[in-house]
């Protein structure tokens, strides 16, 4: 299969809380051997999950809410202030809340708005856990930075008959310019970016229940994993990168794969 020389990104998002509102970036300076800025850097723990701050080992998205199972996360807007680390949720009803993740009493108020918004979900006690330094609250231990072919979107669209937000998957590079899944075969492969940015394609993503939920509306409306499954044998759409030139990158600027 031929690649073209170069990639154009559609689209760059960020995650600051963990199942919570994708926000979306015109750009982003990333950081040799980094995470993607100011995505994962909160999680919200269901029950006791061992993650342990001081000397964080990568849990299990299982241990902490999120879309897979918990899809009314989606109906919640939230947006996340770096400057005051204030957390803005909107249920929809009533005053949005205004939570400073920086305080006790900031991450009490959203602990208690997940009690009420989400009494089924809970295992236990709700917590907000806040990422030490080099570490982050990814689904997998490697997604330092994770990727996205809209031509994969458009194929999973096809299959299933329905239009697909590509949000579903949770990205933080939206790309075109590569033929549908061409990115499950780019492992080991080098992007570049105009400010000398370097990408190494690492992993495929295996895709989870989490896909199936609607972003706008959080109903569980489609079932992806087992759509891509029944056409192409496997589950994987998307790829992970790791940052190991640092540099800055903005919408619309073109990837060249490197020779």
């Amino acid at each position: 299969m031929s690649m073209p020389s170069t990639i154009r990104l559609s689209a760059l998002y960020r995650y600051p809380v963990k199942g919570l509102s994708p926000e979306p970036l015109d750009s982003a300076a990333l950081e040799l051997s980094g995470y993607f800025p100011g995505d994962r850097l909160y999680a919200i723990e269901n029950g006791p999950s061992g993650f342990n701050a001081v000397a964080p080992i990568h849990q299990p998205k299982v241990k902490y809410l999120m879309l897979m199972r918990d899809e009314a996360l989606a109906r919640l807007r939230t947006r996340y202030d770096d400057a005051t680390r204030t957390l803005t949720i909107d249920t929809g009803e009533g005053a949005p809340l205004e939570a400073d993740l920086g305080t006790p009493e900031g991450r009490a108020a959203v602990e208690d708005l997940m009690r009420r918004v989400l009494p089924q979900s809970l295992r236990g006690e709700p917590r907000v856990l806040e990422a030490p330094p080099q570490y982050r609250f990814t689904d997998s231990p490697i997604g330092f930075v994770s990727l996205i072919n809209l031509a994969s979107v458009r194929a999973v669209e096809a299959f299933t008959g329905m239009p697909v937000d590509p949000l579903r998957f949770r990205a933080n590079l939206y790309v075109e310019g590569l033929e549908p899944f061409a990115e499950l075969n780019l492992s080991g492969r080098v992007l570049e970016g105009p400010d000398g940015l370097r990408l190494k394609l690492t992993q495929r993503t295996q895709r989870c229940a989490a896909t199936n939920v609607d972003p706008v509306s959080g109903i569980r409306d489609l079932d992806i994993p087992r759509a891509i499954d029944a056409r192409l044998g496997h589950r994987d759409c998307g790829i992970y990168a790791e940052v190991i030139v640092g540099g800055s990158i903005k919408v619309g600027d073109g990837l060249a794969l490197a020779a």
